[in-house]
């Protein structure tokens, strides 16, 4: 297995995380150090190494623009390029090009899993614009639960905002989730937007801002994540 997967799996940190901390020669394998690429075999010891002793962890909101993939399973798709100030984080947990919106940015490994596991996932809230105007039946399917080839989404809290702009807060979450519960009632999404994740609000940051995650809201964020 890669090392940055390893790493990953062990919660550590994302896939492009771990290539950074193992760029800054921070990662050993059996007492030697890491390169890009190098493989962990069973049996296998490795170290998280840092001479200074361990790093203050930090927790960012980071509003992910327009026309940037957040996914750690894309190798060819333009991802999150932070700024300067937010060197030696990564980003945390999937939104897709045409979505925008909350996305944490962290040094803690340990919440990479907590964000995707079933047991520890955060209820999500979106606010989603649609083509035209909402059926008058909308709602109350969204709500109930919507058939999508051939699973049925568990029910949904869904509040109506304008003619064609609702938001929906969900825990679980299928691939284009919201875009193909809408496409299934006959709706076409316009504009996908991340608003909250668990406790942490979007809260007024425009494109490519962020703000610290602190004090009590840092600490309501990490209890919900059984941390």
């Amino acid at each position: 297995m890669r090392i940055n997967k390893y790493l990953a799996n062990k919660g550590f940190a994302t896939r492009r995380g771990a290539d950074e901390l193992i760029t800054r020669r921070k990662v050993t394998i059996n007492g030697k150090l890491a390169v890009l690429g190098s493989k962990v075999n069973e049996g296998d010891v490795v170290k998280m190494v840092n001479a200074k002793g361990a790093p203050k962890l930090s927790y960012f909101a980071y509003h992910k623009p327009l026309g940037i993939i957040r996914s750690e399973n894309s190798e060819k798709e333009p991802d999150i390029i932070l700024p300067r100030e937010l060197t030696g984080f990564f980003p945390v947990g999937d939104l897709d090009k045409k979505a925008h919106g909350l996305v944490i940015v962290t040094n803690d490994g340990r919440i990479t899993g907590r964000l995707r596991d079933p047991q520890t996932k955060p209820e999500e809230e979106y606010t989603v614009r649609v083509r035209g105007k909402l059926r008058s039946s909308f709602r109350a399917k969204m709500t109930a639960g919507v058939e999508i080839e051939g699973f049925k989404t568990k029910p949904q809290h869904v509040k109506i905002l304008g003619e064609n702009l609702f938001a929906i807060a969900l825990k679980e979450e299928k691939s284009n989730q919201i875009r193909r519960m809408c496409v299934a009632l006959f709706q076409e999404v316009t504009d996908l937007k991340r608003t909250r994740i668990g406790t942490i609000s979007l809260s007024g940051l425009k494109p490519e801002e962020h703000r610290t995650i602190e004090g009590e809201d840092l600490a309501q964020f990490l209890k919900g994540l059984g941390l």
